[in-house]
């Protein structure tokens, strides 16, 4: 679900819901509306198909901030930010080399 300044991710199969707020919503207490959520990174691993999944915030024009890499350690990645400095990270593993 999303409306302005407001996006809302949750599974129904899921125990957890994420809740992002852009700086300045009056929904947040006023001592907290300017905070930045700086050092703060929320990742999701994927089982696989993170090519398609980078793919897909691309196409809604999404800002992909750190496109997609792999790191020599076999972690695959990609990261967007919100508006508030939360960097929201995709991981896939790599299979290990044999």
């Amino acid at each position: 679900m999303a409306a302005d300044g407001f996006s809302f991710l949750g599974r129904s199969d899921a125990a957890a819901d994420i809740v992002l707020l852009r700086r300045g919503t009056e929904v947040r207490p006023a001592d907290q509306r300017d905070q930045r959520a700086d050092g703060l990174v929320l990742a999701f691993t994927l089982d696989s198909g993170i090519d398609l999944e980078e793919d897909r915030p691309r196409a809604a024009g999404v800002d992909i901030t750190l496109p997609l890499r792999e790191e020599p350690w076999g972690e695959r990645l990609f990261q967007i930010t919100d508006p508030s400095g939360v960097v929201v990270q995709f991981v896939e593993w790599a299979a290990p080399v044999s």
